[in-house]
């Protein structure tokens, strides 16, 4: 019988595609090494793993294994406390940054408090693929997966050289193959959700994110303006072909064609995708060491401006890039986002 320890090893030691199989009718085939599970299918639900309460609702974390990428995945939802069983909230999804999992935000954020006053879902997915074991994933902080428990050092000096994430894009090279972040945060998270948590109400959804993760969010929000109701980001990444992070992530993902990396950067994409209504809601710390070379937000505020493109960008004098800077202005962006849902 293989139990989910000896298939990790396993997967460990014939680095295959597909390590995640925790089924315990799963057999080992002769060469090469393959395994097989007779309940695949069921394990694409989402298991909880954790539960904690918190103002008057619940952090839960959950597991499933994702046919996009090819792994097991992990997740949290902060669910506001429910005055009946046939509340259903709206959805307000975050995605974290270089370093960090989905752990990250729920945990040092404090969105939890406004969250649970205004009725809205936190939904915080992975930021890349995990388990994969393909040849350089962990070999740079700024590329491939990215262990958590660093992330609380990220932006401070103090993290170490072998992390990295998958920035929200569809990688088109084939050693890269699994990092589907697109779309696996835009379509199969959403459809797993529905089909899962009937409180969730998907059709109403505004997204949020930090760094790499603010990337994510405004170049998600712009190609789908038909599935979220508003964007908001944290020191975002925001013309990623022009600074060393942007260029070296779409580089390995997507090849050296520069007309394919323009279809990942909220810089470019503002002049295909302006029909935007509601405002976008930066925030941005003036003292953030990645600004001048990694951000480049004001690339961004001209853009927006070039098109008529509804944008707030709030300087923030004596912020940095870290959890302290978020932690200070979420309950706005929240606001922002629960005014875009009509609650």
């Amino acid at each position: 019988v293989i139990t989910e320890r000896k298939c990790r090893v396993i997967s460990r030691l014939h680095r295959i595609k597909n390590p995640i199989c925790f089924s315990p009718t799963a057999v080992v085939s002769a060469a090469p090494v393959t395994v097989a599970c007779e309940n695949q299918e069921m394990e694409t639900k989402p298991s909880e793993i954790s539960s904690s309460k918190m103002f008057g609702g619940y952090n839960k974390r959950y597991k499933h294994y994702s046919p996009k990428l090819g792994c097991s995945m992990t997740f949290h939802i902060y669910f506001p406390p429910s005055s009946s069983q046939s509340q259903k909230f709206p959805v307000l999804y975050w995605l974290s940054g270089l370093t960090c999992n989905d752990e990250n935000f729920i945990a040092k954020s404090g969105a939890q408090r406004v969250a649970s006053a205004e009725g809205v879902a936190l939904i915080a997915p992975d930021t890349s693929p995990r388990g994969l074991n393909v040849e350089g994933e962990s070999e740079s902080w700024d590329f491939g997966i990215g262990p958590s428990e660093h992330c609380q050092n990220f932006g401070r000096g103090n993290f170490p050289l072998n992390l990295g994430a998958g920035f929200y894009l569809n990688a088109t090279q084939e050693k890269w193959k699994n990092w589907q972040m697109y779309d696996y945060v835009v379509k199969e998270l959403p459809q797993l959700l529905t089909e899962n948590f009937p409180q969730l109400d998907t059709s109403r959804a505004s997204i949020s994110g930090h760094s790499m993760g603010g990337h994510g969010a405004l170049t998600i929000y712009l190609k789908n303006l038909d599935k979220y109701k508003s964007v908001s980001a944290f020191a975002p990444v925001s013309n990623p072909i022009n600074c060393p992070w942007g260029q070296k992530a779409f580089t390995n993902y997507l090849g050296g064609n520069k007309s394919d990396w323009e279809e990942y950067d909220a810089t470019c994409l503002i002049s295909k995708f302006h029909d935007v209504r509601a405002t976008i809601l930066i925030d941005q710390g003036e003292e953030d060491k990645f600004l001048q070379e990694q951000l480049l937000v004001n690339k961004f505020e001209e853009a927006c401006g070039s098109v008529g493109v509804p944008l707030l960008l709030r300087r923030q004098p004596g912020y940095d890039h870290s959890y302290f800077f978020i932690s200070t202005f979420i309950e706005d962006h929240i606001r922002h986002h629960v005014q875009a849902l009509n609650l």
